[in-house]
């Protein structure tokens, strides 16, 4: 296993720490990534200088195959792109690494009560809508249905959220549920050979599955999945990128500028995270 830094200035590396103290014992996990001057809770180019240093060294150490999955820790978008970091995130980051597009790869929520796959990620809302193609319905759902038998569930129950209020209301608040989600359910239900509901009504069908009625579901936009998920697990949600040839799992949360240094900040997504990589790297895709 391996982990990286991230900016050295934010949380990452006390939380690491901390994390480490609780599994290390039963996970062999090697870090990668320096404070060097970095002062906690003083973001500069030289901590993101360092923080993208260390996502290129798990790039070699994940090709050379001498980590089997890789867990990072937070980043500044904000500061990565001042160093000429051109990537929206660390999710499109490691897609480009290993020879994927971005619609390749399936951004996913991974709690322990909410399990949620992401159509698209970091876009504008109305970039996110124009662009919805039932295609990218159908890959999230291949993807979420995969982790989800890697994670234990033998049959997994998902539904697919629709895009409008209601789920459209047959038509009514709009199109999109009909012309293209309704297809991608019909199509991923031929592909997976499960029973995939919906288009779900995206107000209720987190509930639903918090409840246990579902164990994944897929969402159509970025913030769609993202503000259930951290409502509800924030603590221990795990980010993961689906469709690597590798396991790519952080922590939901951001590098908290303001909380690093005063050992305030808590570790459970990063330890979620580290143990979810060691589960799924230990369960190949299939």
């Amino acid at each position: 296993m391996g982990v990286t830094l991230g900016d050295p200035a934010g949380v990452g590396p006390e939380l690491i720490h901390r994390a480490l103290r609780k599994v290390g014992k039963t996970i062999a996990v090697e870090v990668v990534g320096q404070m060097g001057k970095v002062r906690p809770g003083r973001p500069s180019l030289a901590g993101a200088r360092a923080a993208v240093a260390g996502l290129k060294k798990s790039v070699l150490f994940l090709k050379n195959s001498r980590w089997a999955a890789v867990v990072n820790g937070p980043v500044s978008k904000a500061w990565l792109r001042r160093t000429g970091f051109t990537f929206p995130g660390q999710t499109e980051f490691y897609a480009h690494a290993f020879g994927k597009k971005a619609d390749e790869v399936t951004m996913m929520m991974i709690g322990p009560r909410l399990r949620i796959a992401l159509v698209s990620t970091h876009l504008p809302l109305l970039e996110a809508v124009r662009n919805l193609r039932k295609k990218d319905i159908v890959r999230s759902g291949i993807h979420l249905a995969d982790i989800l038998k890697r994670m234990g569930y033998k049959k997994p129950r998902i539904a697919v959220s629709g895009l409008n209020p209601h789920a459209g209301e047959g038509g009514a608040f709009g199109k999109e549920e009909r012309k293209i989600v309704s297809p991608a359910i019909r199509e991923l239900r031929r592909k997976t050979g499960l029973s995939i509901a919906g288009p779900e009504s995206p107000d209720s069908v987190y509930r639903r599955a918090y409840a246990g009625e579902y164990d994944g579901v897929v969402a159509l936009y970025h913030d769609q999945g993202l503000i259930p998920a951290k409502l509800l697990d924030f603590d221990s949600t795990v980010n993961l990128t689906a469709g690597l040839p590798v396991v790519r799992c952080s922590p939901d949360h951001g590098t908290a500028f303001s909380l690093a240094g005063r050992g305030t900040a808590k570790p459970d997504s990063l330890i979620s995270a580290i143990r979810l990589a060691h589960l799924l790297a230990k369960s190949p895709a299939r």
